[in-house]
């Protein structure tokens, strides 16, 4: 536990990406030996990157919603680990915020994952995560990556990020309503311990 404790302070107290940040360096994220499911989504906003709270925002409702938890649950870090690809605000750029910064992944990711034993599932939230985790299995684009959820289970979940600029997106989709998200809330369900029954 101390070493995870000293590894968690390391990557709080990060500076790699100083210079290149818009802000003062703030990395967000919330883990536990104990969490359960891991959030694996893109960069903090400017809102979260300002109340140092992980999906804080609409986006952050919308998943909530998808995955059927109370903030209380989602808050759990026994429950739920929260590490974004990159753990700051990015700064932005001419058609929304940038991307992740490449640092912070391959430099923090295995090292704090190493210490979750009890890990079961992990979501990978938008094409940054997928590109990451799945490499050279994810399909030709991040439609098609999450369509084929199913290949990647049990252990990871692509999904599309569930932001509101993405509305447009589940409405072309909506096999994504009607099959990924019941098969979501199924798994989440059961890790929790709640009656599966509920969501079949």
């Amino acid at each position: 536990m101390k070493k995870f404790e000293s590894i968690c302070n390391q990557a709080k107290n990060c500076m790699v990406c100083k210079e290149e940040l818009p802000f003062h360096p703030k990395p967000v994220f919330v883990v536990h030996p104990k969490s359960k499911i891991l959030i694996v989504g893109q960069a903090p906003g400017t809102r979260v990157q300002e109340t140092g709270i992980p999906w804080n925002d609409p986006s952050g409702r919308e998943l909530r919603r998808w995955l059927d938890v109370t903030e209380e649950e989602f808050y759990n870090e026994q429950v739920f680990g929260i590490m974004p690809m990159g753990f700051c605000y990015p700064g932005k750029g001419k058609q929304g915020d940038l991307p992740p910064r490449v640092e912070c992944a391959p430099l923090w990711h295995p090292k704090l994952i190493h210490h979750l034993k009890e890990l079961e599932l992990v979501l990978l939230i938008g094409q940054y995560a997928q590109a990451y985790y799945l490499a050279k299995e994810r399909k030709e684009n991040l439609t098609n990556t999450v369509k084929a959820f199913r290949e990647y289970l049990p252990y990871y979940f692509p999904l599309v990020h569930p932001s509101p600029r993405n509305r447009l997106w589940q409405k072309k989709n909506p096999w994504f309503e009607e099959k990924v998200i019941p098969e979501l809330q199924y798994r989440v369900k059961k890790i929790l311990g709640s009656n599966v029954d509920e969501v079949l």
